[in-house]
């Protein structure tokens, strides 16, 4: 599916800011931004991301912010019928 067919279907765009434990100083905390088209409040894409980390990188998660935009959708849609041009 294209960006913009996600977007039309209520996909906004998502970013989570994800802090885990470095695996070799548990003591010591690493920050990785992802960034994807997702449906909020959910986060479905989100959720499988996070669940293949907890299952196969060994970095342990501490938490995760997210934000959340939406950028086009179908009702902000609509068709010029004029342009004008002031200067």
């Amino acid at each position: 599916m294209s960006e913009m067919e996600k977007m039309l279907k209520g996909y906004e765009l998502t970013a989570a800011e994800i802090l885990y434990h470095l695996p070799d100083h548990p003591k010591l905390l690493q920050t990785y931004v992802w960034q994807e088209y997702d449906m909020a409040p959910k986060f479905p894409i989100l959720g499988k991301f996070l669940h293949f980390w907890h299952l196969n990188l060994d970095g342990k998660l501490h938490s995760v912010r997210v934000a959340s935009s939406a950028l086009v959708s179908a009702r902000e849609m609509s068709l010029v019928t004029d342009i004008e041009t002031m200067h």
